[in-house]
């Protein structure tokens, strides 16, 4: 016993000595940072190299650091200045002066299946970083990107949480198809599409979990992705772990919103007066008495919250590097029952096994949860305006009804005034209806990476995107007048949808320096795609009572179902060659070939080419010694893309279908089945060839730099619906009938105007787009309507608007011209021909939705702790149809109107603008409802303050933020982005009362330990 005390003493004994050695070693260091002019850098990261210590300087740029010995090495590093590695020795101050990093010689921008210096891009490439993208408060990556990259006009259709938006880049590329780009997110493809009212996919994935976005706008770029890539490719790079000092992020904020702006419109009394009017009636004795009535649209607009809440940890060694986050943003709609929910969790692991062998994976799972209400009608017609959107029912809803009973239940409108308001509804109820969609997504990405001599990388990857939803919706019977309860009352259903993607892509990847000199660089890559989808639905009518909701439809009277399933596959063959010589040439070659299980049994596939080539000329002799130029580079490139999302799987074959009726035999319903589509062996894809030149300049040390791109994109074999012969047995076929042509300028300016104590930095985008339609069908249509104010025409560019010509008010003893439901008191509109008669002849092109030009401001200021940030977007020239106001302002009885129509004509007010009431009255479709769309909009002003540095906190940094400040326009409408078509490449700039985006302010908190 006494030998093993003995024993433990000496080890205890020997462990403090060991101990004692390590405290004698380590000691502390401190100094100061500051860069070539002597300003000091606060937030330098200072770390011991090889190990887990380190810090950041404070806000005057000092740090203090304890080492483990003279034989450790300090590393500086601070984005825009070269890193330095100091030896520590026995100093116990080290000051360090970081030089400024030559960005333009330094920069790596992501690029198809790899990166590149930046000086080396031949193609027309925009870079966005992580912090502009989330500078406003965003649930989809789109949104972040909007006015902040030349070229690319973002449309937000709907304000709603959640909601859609429209992405074009140089224009819109297809008339039938899709014009959305393709996204990229770590490799993973992924689509964003839909209507008006649907969830954009991009929803579902965390903003703050990206790094960086690259925008992929010419054929250079583009045309390595071949068949997908003809209306441009954003890849998405998501945040990884580093080697070094593990860092723990939380960054929050939470704020409040409201409406921005809502609509005039009559008062109880002015109403009651239209009422009386309108139906020649007493129907209200004394309207004067009624006063304001029921506001409407301030039951139906609320305050609403939004917050965002997330966790970051990054950190790892040398061989592993981890970085994993959660999240979770909340959005309540600032319209009654409506918001977005949503939780996501990211993994993103890099590992390597040897000098020669990595490998990795990045998984993204979210859960997104969707309220919404019913807006954004496309009905042409005005009726459905008032009684199926929730916007369109609070203007139109009489303010002298009642929105409650007295027991608190919402009332119906057809039980009130004698029912007289049955064709309008109760905007409460319509808030009512259940429309909401759970969708669960999983994007992985599994890569193994292998050096298998010198130069030569195999890289495999294999991807998958699993997203499965499910919709509920239930309109109740509470809601419905009681006189007008039947047995189809209350109504609801469940759609599952699922769909899976694998992709699976191999990467070869030669790289070599040829007598230093000349750097040529081979990337060939095959890649198989998969795509299977499913669906069933179950609609049900006739509830017994609203108990269960949608819950239980086996309740309902009557149930139908339906399902489906669809498969498609495709395969690519791709290399591309990349040249350089002296940092001077470049030329990139590339060629993919595609194909498609969509396409006819004539063209499944498509060949893609693309070549560029850039030449600096800063590193001419007769320019090298030009102090004020840093850079300046000219870049030309030409290529063919493809546009495969135009069309479903299976329009290249002949099909059948459900004739969506039954036949009773023999007194038996049966189900008929009749042929619906006929084949086209030679359905193939949409092609656009691009033409792009360019020029990047930079001056004065990169203080200021300038991109110029001009552009002529033609795409030909657009797919188009062409109209057959009825004796053919088919009402129509899909094919490449069309052709249509974008043309533009591009112009993007960056300037680090200060770079003292007081640093302000700008930057500026615009982008001219002209597009024309090219063909239609052949040759055999040279115009046509697709709403009754819009249209395609050849030679025209898309979506025009055609109207008559608003003249004013017919007046006593005026002749009233023929041809159209003119009256005494209604809208005139001009005899166009002079034929004394009103026609379609006297249509004229009034509108033009597409506009002059876009553009996108911001500034960044910042002074010791102090920041302030201020970002600005917009558009003019454009014209948008305001067809709610046309329906708005058409006196016809039982709906509330807009407020001038209370100046209405009559004979003892002959006004020329507002028509005389009257029931069942209809206006004229006229340039009056065409109104100038232009706009500038304060995006965003945010003002940070990063707090002193607190022991055992690496940074704390607090800030207030205002969205959607103001907006300067001269539109009526709730706002002039709107389109009610949504993402439609030919009805554009359509207001039927889209849900408004929101104005809101909040305040942040980013922390980092």
């Amino acid at each position: 016993m006494e030998k093993v005390i003995r024993f433990m003493g000496c080890l205890w004994l020997l462990m403090a000595c060991t101990v004692a050695a390590a405290l004698a070693q380590n000691r502390s260091v401190n100094g100061q940072v500051t860069g070539p002019d002597g300003i000091a850098l606060p937030g330098v990261n200072v770390v011991v190299k090889g190990t887990q210590q380190g810090t950041t300087t404070n806000a005057d740029g000092r740090y203090s650091l304890s080492v483990p010995g003279p034989n450790s090495i300090l590393a500086f590093s601070y984005i825009g200045y070269q890193p330095q590695d100091v030896p520590i020795g026995n100093r116990a101050t080290i000051d360090v002066i970081l030089q400024t990093d030559d960005r333009s010689l330094s920069e790596v921008v992501v690029v198809g299946y790899g990166t590149q210096r930046k000086i080396e891009t031949t193609g027309s490439i925009a870079s966005v970083k992580s912090a502009d993208l989330v500078q406003t408060p965003v649930s989809n990556v789109a949104q972040g990107l909007q006015a902040r990259v030349s070229g690319v006009q973002i449309s937000q259709n709907s304000g709603a949480p959640g909601g859609n938006i429209s992405v074009r880049i140089r224009g819109t590329n297809s008339i039938n198809g899709t014009s959305e780009p393709l996204y990229i997110v770590d490799g993973i493809q992924i689509s964003n599409g839909g209507g008006i009212t649907d969830v954009s996919p991009l929803s579902t994935i965390n903003p703050s979990d990206i790094e960086s976005v690259e925008v992929l706008k010419d054929a250079s770029a583009t045309a390595i992705y071949g068949s997908r890539a003809a209306n441009g490719v954003v890849l998405i790079t998501t945040k990884r772990g580093r080697a070094g000092v593990t860092r723990v992020t939380y960054d929050g904020y939470y704020g409040t919103q409201q409406v921005a702006k809502t609509l005039p419109v009559l008062n109880a009394a002015e109403f009651a007066q239209l009422e009386n009017e309108v139906f020649k009636n007493n129907f209200y004795p004394n309207p004067g008495s009624l006063g304001e009535g029921v506001n409407w649209q301030n039951l139906v607009f609320q305050s609403a919250p939004i917050q965002n809440h997330q966790l970051s940890i990054n950190g790892g060694s040398e061989k592993t590097q981890l970085a994993v986050s959660g999240n979770y943003f909340a959005q309540d709609g600032i319209v009654i029952n409506s918001g977005f929910r949503r939780y996501s969790m990211r993994v993103n692991l890099d590992h390597r096994i040897s000098e020669r062998v990595k490998m990795g994976a990045s998984i993204l799972g979210s859960y997104s949860q969707s309220k919404n209400v019913p807006y954004g009608v496309t009905s042409l017609g005005d009726g459905d305006v008032v009684t199926s959107s929730i916007l369109g029912a609070a203007v139109g809803a009489p303010p002298t009804l009642r929105a409650y009973r007295d027991d608190g239940s919402i009332f119906p409108f057809g039980e009130q005034g004698n029912g007289q308001y049955r064709e309008v509804a109760n905007p409460l109820g319509l808030a009512s209806i259940t429309n909401q969609i759970g969708i669960r997504r999983t994007l992985a990405n599994f890569y193994g990476e292998a050096s298998l001599i010198k130069g030569l990388t195999y890289r495999a990857s294999f991807n998958i995107d699993l997203q499965s939803s499910l919709r509920d919706t239930y309109s109740p019977r509470s809601i419905i007048s009681r006189n007008d309860l039947n047995d189809n009352s209350g109504s609801g259903s469940k759609v599952n949808a699922n769909s899976t993607v694998l992709l699976h892509e191999s990467i070869l990847t030669y790289v070599a320096t040829l007598a230093s000199q000349h750097s040529l660089k081979f990337t060939g890559v095959f890649a198989t795609q998969n795509n299977l989808s499913n669906s069933n639905t179950i609609n049900a009518t006739g509830f017994p009572n609203d108990a269960t909701g949608n819950e239980a439809l086996q309740l309902a009277l009557a149930r139908t179902v339906s399902s489906g399933r669809s498969k498609e596959r495709l395969d690519s063959y791709l290399g591309r060659v990349n040249y350089g010589y002296k940092d001077k040439y470049f030329i990139d070659l590339t060629a993919r070939a595609d194909g498609s299980s969509k396409f006819g049994a004539n063209h499944k596939y498509g060949f893609f080419p693309a070549v560029s080539a850039a030449w600096r000329l800063i590193e001419e002799p007769f320019l090298k010694n030009v102090s004020w130029l840093t850079d300046l580079k000219l870049r030309a490139s030409w290529g063919i893309t493809g546009n495969a999302g135009g069309i479903n799987p299976y329009q290249s074959l002949a099909t059948v279908a459900s004739s969506g009726s039954d036949y009773q035999f023999n007194h038996v319903y049966l189900t008929g089945i009749n042929p619906s589509g006929i084949a086209n062996p030679d359905l193939r894809w949409e092609k656009s060839a691009q033409t792009n030149i360019g020029l990047d300049v930079s001056l004065f040390n990169n203080r200021l730099s300038l991109v110029v791109d001009v552009y002529d994109k033609n795409t030909r074999d657009l797919l188009y619906i062409k109209t057959l012969p009825l004796s053919s047995g088919y009402g129509s076929i899909t094919g490449n009938f069309a052709g249509l042509q974008n043309r533009g300028v591009e112009v993007a300016a960056n300037a680090r105007i200060l770079q003292g104590a007081l640093r302000w930095d700008v930057s500026a985008n615009a982008t001219v787009n002209r597009n024309k339609i090219l063909d239609l069908d052949g040759g055999t249509t040279r115009e046509r309507f697709v709403t009754t104010y819009s249209i395609l025409g050849v030679g025209q560019p898309l979506g025009l608007f055609k109207t008559y010509v608003f003249d004013g008010i017919n007046q006593t003893g005026e002749t009233i011209l023929p041809g159209y439901d003119g009256r005494l008191g209604g809208h005139k509109v001009k005899d166009i021909n002079g034929d004394g008669t009103i026609t379609a002849a006297d249509q004229i092109i009034t509108g033009n939705p597409n506009p002059s030009f876009i553009f996108g401001f911001s500034t960044n200021l910042a002074y010791r702790n102090f920041d302030l940030g201020a970002f600005l977007s917009g558009t003019q020239g454009n014209d948008i149809f305001n067809q709610a106001r046309f329906a708005f302002e058409t006196p016809l009885g039982q709906r509330n109107l807009l407020k001038g129509v209370a100046n209405r004509w009559s004979p003892t007010n002959p006004n020329n603008e507002f028509a005389s009431a009257a029931q069942g009255s209809r206006l004229p479709v006229s340039d009056r409802f065409v109104e100038d769309g232009s706009y500038i909009r304060c995006k965003n002003i945010t003002l940070g303050y990063t707090l002193p540095r607190v022991k055992g906190i690496e940074r704390i940094r607090i800030y207030a933020s205002a969205n959607n400040l103001f907006t300067l326009t001269s539109y009526t409408g709730f706002d002039p982005e709107v389109n009610t078509y949504a993402g439609s490449n030919t009805v554009i700039g359509v207001d039927n009362l889209v849900y408004p985006p929101a104005r809101s302010f909040l305040g942040g908190l980013q922390v980092t330990f």
